[in-house]
């Protein structure tokens, strides 16, 4: 049973992790609806609300579950948008010493490469979650607006943790744009910014165990008078 100051909002921004195993207990549609409704309050530049959420279950899911990882694996990848920075510096630093928690936690080794390609090939499978979201942006729409898309999605994530859902919000499943629209039956103008993994988490598997580090609240927020 949750403490009333887990599910304050500072707990629910506190708890909230990324999940990398589920329990298969799935959500009716009638649910989902009735728990996702309050994240259309997110904010917006004019109100534009430039989204749209797919959310697949069920067979669809599990279609998209059995495709992905062929179509990833046979170089079928189609990005709407570009995939090609590099970290430098702290940021760097920061992507390294996640994928040391999260590895470490699961107990793969650094050389174990093999070990390391099926954890990331575990992202088109979903983590055996019995739900998946894909956060899609109208077409003609850029930077700007994928800020509003951003604000959406962590609503959407709060109110699962507040649910007592957990989520894993996954950029690589926007690298089979094409395959997820076919699969969803979405139209061309939508294009695809990244996905989501959610439902029950499994509690005992190895790789929610991981806590990645967050910076010092001086490091990164300035006041100033």
């Amino acid at each position: 049973m949750a403490s009333a100051d887990s599910r304050s909002l500072r707990g629910i921004l506190e708890n909230r992790r990324s999940c990398r195993a589920f329990l298969p207990d799935s959500l009716s549609d009638e649910a989902l609806r009735n728990l996702l409704a309050p994240s259309l309050r997110a904010p917006s530049n004019c109100n534009t609300q430039p989204w749209y959420f797919h959310v697949a279950s069920g067979p669809v899911l599990e279609k998209l579950r059995k495709r992905l990882p062929e179509d990833f694996l046979a170089g079928r990848i189609k990005l709407d948008f570009p995939f090609d920075g590099k970290y430098e510096g702290v940021f760097k630093e920061r992507q390294h010493a996640s994928a040391q928690a999260l590895y470490g936690a699961m107990g793969i080794a650094r050389e174990d490469r093999d070990g390391r390609q099926e954890a990331f090939m575990r992202n088109f499978r979903f983590f055996d979650a019995p739900h998946a979201g894909f956060f899609f942006l109208p077409e003609g729409f850029s930077e700007r607006e994928a800020c509003d898309l951003g604000m959406f999605a962590q609503s959407v994530m709060l109110l699962l943790e507040d649910a007592g859902l957990a989520s894993c919000p996954q950029t690589a499943l926007s690298f089979l744009s094409d395959s997820v629209r076919e699969e969803l039956s979405v139209p061309q103008h939508q294009r695809l910014m990244f996905g989501l993994s959610f439902g029950y988490p499994d509690t005992d598997a190895p790789a929610n165990r991981c806590v990645t580090d967050r910076a010092d609240v001086n490091e990164l927020i300035s006041l100033h008078r």
